[in-house]
């Protein structure tokens, strides 16, 4: 799933240097959903894997990032609180995309990016769901 994103990645990275190359403007627009898409999968997919660990390890365990649990709770009451807030936008995504938790310059929020774009901006992905 993931390798499938790299792969087509890289080969729209190469037609869009050869669209370059060759003065091709309507290809290398052409290629820029491509690019996008794979790109975002890419990253998004990236993301995740780092903020996995096994059930059994003591970073599954929230008591191992006391300073993120305790702004989740400023923002959403409990971890509890935020895991319903989470669970309630991730359902609600229409088609398959993500469900970020991210911290901007105004604290913590849920957000949701359609298909496999990544999340831009100020935002910063503190960690992603894929929901397809």
């Amino acid at each position: 799933h993931h390798q499938t994103y790299v792969t087509n990645l890289n080969a729209a990275l190469q037609n869009y240097s050869s669209a370059i190359s060759s003065g091709d403007i309507a290809g290398q627009i052409a290629l820029q959903a491509a690019i996008k898409f794979n790109g975002g999968g890419h990253i998004n997919h990236s993301l995740f894997w780092e903020n996995l660990a096994p059930s059994s390890s003591p970073d599954a365990n929230p008591s191992s990032a006391p300073a993120l649990v305790a702004e989740i709770s400023k923002v959403w009451g409990s971890l509890e609180g935020f895991q319903e807030a989470f669970k309630k936008t991730l359902l609600g995504l229409q088609g398959s995309g993500w469900g970020w938790l991210v911290k901007d310059n105004q604290g913590l929020r849920i957000v949701t990016t359609k298909d496999q774009d990544p999340v831009v901006g100020g935002e910063v992905p503190i960690f992603g769901v894929d929901m397809w």
